[in-house]
C-alpha cells in the first residue's frame, strides 16, 4: 500500500515522503498514530501543491537574501567605543551591536544571529564580519571599530 507521510518515521522516511508499506502496518501502525495518510490521486495532488508553494516560497527567500548580500557585501560600518591607550576595548562589540549599526547606517534590517563573530571584537580597528544570510548566501562587511572620547 502507497502512503504518503505526515512526521518522520524512523528507517521509513521523511515527512512528505510517498513510500510503500505493508497493508497491515499502514492500518494497525502508521494510520491510528497519525504517522501517514493514504496516497489517494487527491492526496497526492495537495501533497504536489504543497511542495510547489515551497519551493516557490524558497526561492523568494533565496532572491531576497541575494539582494540583501549585494547591498551589504563589501560595505563599511562604523562603531564608536571606549578605548584605552593601546587600543583595547573596555567592553567588546558583539553581533548585537553590529546589527543595530548596520540597520542604522545602512538601513538594512539583519538579524544578530546570522552574524558571525568568531569572537566579540575587543579592538580597534577593521574587522570582517561575515553573514550567512541563507543556506547559499553569505556577505562580508568591514566593522571598523573607533574610540571615541572617554
Amino acid at each position: 500500500m502507497k502512503v504518503i507521510l505526515t512526521q518522520t518515521v524512523k528507517s521509513l522516511g521523511k515527512e512528505r515522503d510517498v513510500v510503500n508499506v505493508s497493508d497491515g502496518y499502514a492500518r494497525n501502525f502508521l494510520f491510528p498514530k497519525g504517522l501517514a495518510i493514504e496516497a489517494t490521486p487527491q492526496n497526492l495532488a495537495s501533497l504536489k501543491a504543497t511542495k510547489e508553494k515551497e519551493d516557490r516560497r524558497a526561492e523568494e527567500e533565496l532572491k531576497e537574501a541575494q539582494k540583501i548580500a549585494e547591498k551589504l557585501d563589501g560595505k563599511v560600518v562604523k562603531i564608536l567605543a571606549k578605548a584605552g591607550e593601546a587600543g583595547k576595548l573596555f567592553g567588546s562589540v558583539t553581533s548585537a551591536d553590529v546589527s543595530t549599526e548596520i540597520e542604522r547606517q545602512l538601513k538594512i534590517k539583519v538579524d544578530k544571529k546570522k552574524l558571525t563573530l568568531s569572537e566579540p571584537i575587543k579592538a580597534l580597528g577593521q574587522h570582517n564580519v561575515t553573514l550567512k544570510l541563507h543556506p547559499n548566501v553569505t556577505a562580508t562587511l568591514v566593522v571598523h571599530v573607533d574610540s571615541r572620547g572617554n
